[in-house]
């Protein structure tokens, strides 16, 4: 279930009798088309059925009417090497996860690497090797989007150079290092941007030994590209202070599974309220302490759907086509060009839910009936939700 990146290719994947798409666009969530044609990796045609060339395919699916979505994306992760995780001693976490319709992964930095290095020259050694790591080796043919440094006191402008020169796109969580002053981090974090890395900040109180109280006044000096876990990782700030963030700041506004909930809603209703609702992006930030959460991205979408009681469909939105804007990826979203990484749901059987998005504002997570990355399959009916009430078959090649 590991590949080298790049190796395989789709070659024409035609996906018909599609019931639901979900586009990921927060702008137009739902599309009117039952079909899609893939091309060695990438969407080439979405539309009906009449309207699209589905003739010598090498694959064809059919949905069965069930939902297809864009892979939903985990805008926060703390990968190490592989598909492994010292921080709960657990193999495999990864290749679960896609079991959860992930698709990618963004890392906010390789912390809980056993001995990790905080001198300069080590910790940049480590981001390029993390980074080189995960674009060589996919885990279930998941993207992980690595090597992300943790920030520390004496860097310069010429490092954070050096570093993007190396192929670097991201900061590992602003905090969790000795950097933990707004001024200081607001230096580095504009060096970063300078550069094209793009840049997180924790937000809360400390979750591992080393890191600090974020405050909302740090966090709106530094200025971070994305307000990491606004709901805290673990502990969240007070929920007037969350709300002031998203209100003064301009950043994208990062949820968290392994955060505080009641503040998960309070940010995600404010972002609502405030008519931004297109920075809100969804993460685990695992593994932790709270262990590997598989279905963590699902069960955020259900929490916001049914609690904060924003429609699903929108919600779904938040964890595809929003992260993949705000990080500049090309997926996560159903359009010709992007890169065709979907996962194929239903709701799951028995929900008391009418149909997949209702079942989901209902607080159910959905079942999984198949996911696909860059037009391959990965995995059937997965071996962690709840059972869809119906699965997509593939039928076989076009004639």
């Amino acid at each position: 279930m590991a590949d080298a990146g790049g190796v395989q290719t789709s070659g024409k994947v035609v996906i018909k009798n599609i019931g639901l798409l979900l586009s990921g666009d927060i702008d137009n969530p739902v599309l009117s088309a039952d079909t899609i044609v893939v091309n060695d990796g990438l969407i080439t045609a979405v539309g009906s059925a009449s309207d699209c060339d589905t003739d010598q395919a090498d694959v064809v699916i059919d949905a069965r009417k069930t939902c297809v979505a864009p892979g939903l994306i985990d805008s926060h992760v703390h990968p190490v090497f592989g598909d492994w995780t010292p921080r709960q001693g657990q193999l495999g976490w990864i290749d679960s996860t896609m079991n959860g319709g992930v698709t990618t992964m963004i890392s906010a930095g390789e912390v809980h690497l056993p001995g990790r290095p905080k001198d300069i020259v080590g910790l940049k050694a480590l981001a390029i090797t993390a980074q080189r790591a995960f674009d060589n080796f996919r885990p279930g043919g998941v993207k992980v989007l690595a090597g992300a440094p943790v920030i520390e006191k004496g860097m310069t402008e010429q490092d954070f150079k050096e570093l993007a020169e190396a192929g670097v796109s991201l900061l590992g969580e602003v905090g969790l290092g000795s950097v933990k002053a707004g001024e200081e981090a607001q230096k580095m974090v504009a060096w970063a941007r300078k550069y094209g890395i793009q840049s997180t900040i924790h937000t809360g109180g400390p979750s591992i030994p080393g890191s600090g109280l974020i405050d909302k006044d740090v966090v709106l000096e530094a200025d971070a590209d994305v307000i990491g876990h606004i709901n805290g990782g673990h502990t969240a700030l007070p929920e007037a202070h969350v709300c002031e963030l998203c209100e003064k700041s301009r950043r994208a506004i990062e949820i968290v599974h392994n955060g505080n909930e009641r503040v998960a809603i309070a940010a995600a209703q404010t972002a609502m309220q405030l008519k931004c609702p297109h920075r809100v992006i969804l993460g685990t930030d695992g593994p932790a302490g709270s262990g590997v959460q598989p279905l963590g991205i699902l069960r955020m979408v259900a929490l916001l759907s049914s609690i904060a009681r924003i429609p699903a469909e929108l919600v779904f939105c938040f964890a595809t086509g929003n992260t993949a804007r705000i990080r500049k990826l090309n997926c996560g979203l159903i359009e010709v060009g992007r890169a065709a990484d979907f996962v194929f749901m239903d709701k799951a059987q028995h929900s008391a839910g009418r149909d997949l998005l209702d079942s989901v504002q209902l607080g159910d997570i959905p079942g999984v009936g198949m996911v696909m990355i860059d037009g391959i399959v990965r995995c059937g009916r997965s071996r962690n939700t709840p059972p869809a009430t119906e699965i997509p078959v593939i039928v076989g090649a076009a004639h």
